[in-house]
């Protein structure tokens, strides 16, 4: 007996090593292949996670036991919600000590300096699961986790039957790489409701977010109540509504309705402010000026230097910059505030004031980006004001503008934010800097000195098309999800102190509706939210991608919309030696098989499948192509016009 009670114990130590060999190398294809076919899925990937053997069941009745602490209200409720509408068990919350609890949740007494003020130890166990952190947030997460590991249909809006409620076991020490983990949502070309933007707080507090940047003014609206100044809101909350492609609009004629838009209350905000706090988000107010800002123009002519003010409008998405000479652009009509006005500043003062008292968080963003500058170059008030500050250019003008807009900030108790653009004409060392146009000039300000929010476009601008133009809102460049997993928010060569974190910012000129944000916002809001969550060493892109997928099925059942645009081929076309095109397919991920089709038809997997790049026959008017995994269609069918392959290929 003694040899085999030995030989077990054995067994079970170098399971374990195996389990915790496999999980410290994830670069293995024994890693790879696990973790595939594995039941356990989470994004973003754990610091630190090794799987045991056996399983924890789910009881029917079910005990939560959890101190008195009024920060982690959220979390019971959402965990008591979780585990009670999809199984139909009963949940009770009860304070410890209590006899045995199915979950445990637990604030250290003494503090665990490996795992921070976010992180967690999750211990699933084959009778009891234990989640402990140093504070409620890493409960939060801990929490978060924890569900990833039940089945998909845990995200149930209601009771689903005949499911086997059982986890694997595991042991999770988990914590964040950065601080700053934002998402940015653009409530102001297109205006959300108070409950829409709940919405998107509770998706992305799944995945760990916790900024949520709020883009609450352009040229399209002002959305949020400022008191002395009702025009804001009574005009500059509204537009003529129009569909289609955003920029290219007609102009809005003077009798056209003007009641397409809306605003938040104060109290509104505050309600927003309190919701994201219970779910550990801060949300960042940004007011764009002194560009993008039309809507305060049309509501108050006077903060314009351009007369013709008087008769601007808030704009519906007619066409109002010149972007042909590149940045900056020229203006079409002088969307900008005057800065040598100084109603402006008295104007921005009483915004800011407001503001600063309606978020508790400690920055206030204040935009800065794409300022049409040529209304300034010709004007009489600014070359005045260059004259008497001794500015020699116009960006010196705009950098003038920012440091006044920052002693405002600061005398409000509040750290000043700002697109990469103030660092042109200069700007103080106490500003932070939000990197969006590239990687380097976030690197730039990071050497400067400057705290830093990395944001970059090629990596993190998920109002991007995901895939080929042919089947997303057109924009005008493309962000695919695997280029979007290549974000290091942390470059090589910069000191780490001066990264704050990393970013994804939802511009929607494109997005109509709630269903679209979330369409444009997953899945490379997995990618983001990994890139800034999990260590740098634990990403793979092949083993990221088997996660998402598990979480296209966890996002069917909870009803949220995501891109399958990662399944759609991409087309690469050029000609031939005799002149002919030649049409090369390719996929984003591996696996697929892609059938065509030239008459007309639609294609399924007893069609042509692709292998070697394609010549369109003479009279053929459209290329239609869909992708499979084995024998299960997983691409959309995508209709690709023979001209529209000719215009891409060039002339003849």
């Amino acid at each position: 007996m003694k040899f085999i009670a030995s030989f077990i114990f054995l067994l079970s130590i170098n399971f374990i090593v195996f389990a915790q060999a496999i999980e410290g190398n994830s670069e293995t294809s024994t890693d790879l292949e696990s973790f595939a076919n594995s039941e356990i899925a989470i994004i973003p990937a754990p610091a630190n996670l090794t799987k045991l053997a056996g399983h924890f069941v789910l009881p029917n009745s079910i005990t939560i036991q959890v101190g008195k602490s009024p920060e982690l209200k959220q979390t019971i409720a959402f965990l008591q919600e979780r585990l009670s509408i999809p199984t139909g068990y009963h949940v009770n919350v009860i304070n410890p000590p209590a006899a045995n609890p199915t979950i445990k949740l637990i604030i250290n007494d003494t503090e665990d300096a490996s795992i921070g003020t976010e992180g967690y130890h999750l211990s699933v166990g084959v009778k009891q699961v234990v989640i402990r952190a140093n504070k409620p947030a890493g409960l939060f997460y801990g929490v978060q986790s924890l569900i990833q590991l039940l089945p998909k249909e845990i995200e149930s809006k209601e009771e689903v039957k005949g499911v086997k409620w059982v986890m694997p076991c595991v042991e999770v020490t988990d914590y964040p790489r950065l601080g700053w983990r934002g998402l940015m949502f653009d409530v102001a070309r297109h205006f959300f409701t108070k409950q829409e933007v709940k919405q998107y707080i509770d998706a992305m507090v799944r995945y760990k977010y916790n900024i949520l940047h709020l883009h609450l003014a352009d040229d399209e609206g002002w959305r949020i109540e400022i008191k002395g100044l009702p025009k804001l809101t009574e005009v500059g909350a509204w537009n003529v509504k129009r569909i289609g492609t955003f920029g290219d609009f007609i102009t809005p004629t003077a009798d056209e309705p003007r009641n397409y838009g809306g605003f938040y209350t104060q109290e509104d905000i505050k309600e927003l402010v309190e919701y994201a706090k219970a779910r550990f988000v801060n949300i960042m107010p940004e007011i764009d000026v002194p560009g993008h800002s039309l809507a305060a123009i049309a509501s108050y002519p006077e903060l314009s230097c351009t007369p013709e003010a008087i008769n601007y409008k808030v704009r519906s998405g007619e066409k109002i910059m010149d972007w042909s000479r590149g940045a900056p652009p020229l203006g079409l009509v002088d969307n900008t505030l005057c800065p040598a006005n100084e109603k402006v500043y008295v104007f921005l003062d009483t915004v800011f004031s407001q503001i600063a008292k309606l978020f508790p968080f400690e920055y206030i963003h204040v935009g800065g980006d794409e300022v049409a500058r040529n209304f300034w170059e010709k004007n009489d008030q600014i070359k005045e004001l260059m004259k008497r500050e001794g500015l020699k250019t116009i960006p010196e003008v705009q950098a003038y503008f920012e440091r006044r807009v920052e002693t405002i900030i600061q005398s409000k108790g509040k750290k000043f934010m700002a697109w990469d653009e103030v660092l042109e004409g200069g700007v103080s060392q106490t500003a932070a800097v939000m990197s969006w146009r590239n990687m380097q000039h976030g690197i730039d300000a990071a050497k400067a000195g400057h705290e830093v929010v990395m944001s970059p476009t090629q990596f993190a601008y998920i109002d991007y098309m995901q895939a080929d133009a042919i089947t997303e809102p057109r924009v005008y460049a493309s962000l695919r999800l695997s280029k979007s997993y290549e974000f290091d928010p942390v470059p090589a060569g910069v000191d780490p102190k001066f990264i704050k974190g990393g970013q994804a910012n939802l511009w929607t000129e494109q997005v109509y509706n709630i269903r679209q944000a979330e369409y444009m916002t997953w899945p490379r809001g997995f990618a983001i939210a990994e890139s800034v969550w999990s260590p740098k060493e634990k990403k793979n892109w092949t083993n990221f991608f088997s996660r998402t997928e598990e979480h296209f099925k966890r996002l069917d059942i909870a009803e949220t919309k995501y891109a399958p645009s990662v399944y759609d081929p991409i087309f690469s076309v050029r000609r031939s030696a005799d002149r002919n095109l030649l049409v090369t397919l390719t996929t984003e991920v591996e696996g697929l098989d892609i059938y065509y089709s030239f008459d007309n038809s639609f294609p399924d997997r007893f069609y042509p499948k692709y292998t070697t790049p394609l010549v369109p026959p003479v009279d053929a008017k459209v290329l239609k192509v869909i992708t499979y995994r084995g024998k299960t269609p997983v691409g959309r069918m995508m209709n690709m016009p023979i001209e529209e392959l000719e215009k891409r290929a060039g002339k003849r």
